[in-house]
């Protein structure tokens, strides 16, 4: 308590000295990002529509053992998963699912934050947007949408950048920096305001850097060309057009300006965010429907650019893609969406943390050995 009074000290002595806020307070209170911070932002609600898609299960499940390089207590996949704090774990193929095991006091109808899996959905209305006419493709600059960017050097980065994480932009993702800025992204009141300050610091297109940010001007660009809030983006043209069960919550920076953080803090329960994932095995269809533009997926997979996220993962259009038919969205605290076309699967895990296992390698296997 003495710590935090001291930096509630801090903040205010920068207050007074003219800041009309402090992010870094709330840093420290709040401490770094967790599973309960969708109930500590103020969001908005998505609504489902009337009619909702129901997974066939699978009985019994299928006994999960795979032979991954990973070291299991008494050779349970479900004392590992609970080990690893997992809170959700779904294997879902042809639309059945396999297996489905929640830790922690989760179930089915809990809801579980995304954090950066957010940033795939934000691709995926992009595409929508495209094909809706509000923006007309992925080569067009962002200040053709955000003209008051033109003089940071956004004139020169286009959307294409923005989404593979090419932008340019002087920007930290330190997450443990309570003075950076992304600290001041996820905990301060006012993003619009932040992201009119942010600059264009090298050529952009020329090198890869994940960057949150990119995602944020993304949103703002969805937004200010459509016109709608992006949870009203998302309500209206995926949430109730793809069998989405129940209500969704995606958290604003603050009452006051409503920014909503486009580049995480989606929320929702574990079966819609498959039934969001079925469509990229469904070339974005939902009972004959067109969702997602199928033009959209496929340009998603087919990754143009040398990007390379932390661990060496292929990052194209917001998604880790891997030879053109697997991609997987990904979370600070092993939050993932798994999806093989080839194999028609799903693997989602939502976590409390990452617990340093390679989650990716363990979905792959799992998907080899599910005949």
């Amino acid at each position: 308590m003495r710590f935090k009074k001291a930096i509630l000290i801090f903040c205010v002595f920068f207050v007074l000295g003219g800041l009309n806020s402090c992010h870094v307070v709330r840093y420290f209170t709040l401490n770094t990002a967790d599973v309960k911070d969708f109930k500590r932002f103020p969001a908005d609600t998505v609504y489902p529509g009337n009619h909702n898609f129901e997974f066939k299960h699978a009985v019994p499940e299928i006994n999960i053992v795979p032979r991954a390089n990973i070291t299991f207590r008494d050779n349970d996949f479900e004392d590992f998963l609970r080990e690893k704090k997992t809170l959700a774990f779904l294997v879902i193929r042809n639309d059945t699912i396999l297996y489905e095991k929640y830790f922690d006091g989760f179930n089915r109808k809990s809801i579980l934050p995304s954090f950066s899996v957010t940033k795939s959905i934000v691709s995926a209305l992009v595409g929508i947007g495209i094909a809706e006419g509000w923006i007309a493709g992925v080569d067009d600059k962002v200040s053709d949408y955000l003209p008051e960017l033109a003089k940071n050097g956004f004139d020169r980065v286009s959307i294409r950048n923005l989404l593979n994480m090419r932008s340019g932009i002087n920007y930290s993702e330190g997450y443990y920096n309570p003075f950076g800025k992304m600290a001041k992204f996820y905990y301060g009141k006012n993003l619009a305001k932040y992201v009119r300050k942010l600059k264009v610091k090298s050529q952009a297109g020329k090198n890869y850097k994940y960057q949150s940010a990119n995602t944020q001007i993304l949103g703002m660009i969805l937004e200010r060309s459509s016109g709608k809030k992006l949870p009203e983006i998302l309500e209206t043209y995926i949430w109730k057009k793809a069998g989405m069960k129940y209500e969704a919550t995606w958290n604003m920076d603050s009452r006051k300006h409503k920014n909503t953080k486009a580049y995480c803090c989606l929320n929702a329960r574990s079966r819609d965010f498959a039934r969001f994932a079925r469509l990229y095995l469904a070339d974005g269809r939902f009972e004959g429907t067109a969702v997602i533009p199928e033009e959209w997926i496929r340009k998603t997979l087919q990754n143009t650019t040398d990007s390379r996220d932390s661990q060496n993962y292929p990052y194209h259009f917001g998604w880790r893609v891997i030879d053109g038919n697997i991609l997987f969205a990904k979370g600070i605290l092993g939050q993932y969406i798994y999806i093989d076309r080839s194999k028609k699967l799903i693997i989602l895990r939502f976590g409390k943390k990452n617990k340093k296992v390679e989650w990716v390698e363990l979905f792959s296997q799992i998907g080899s050995e599910i005949k």
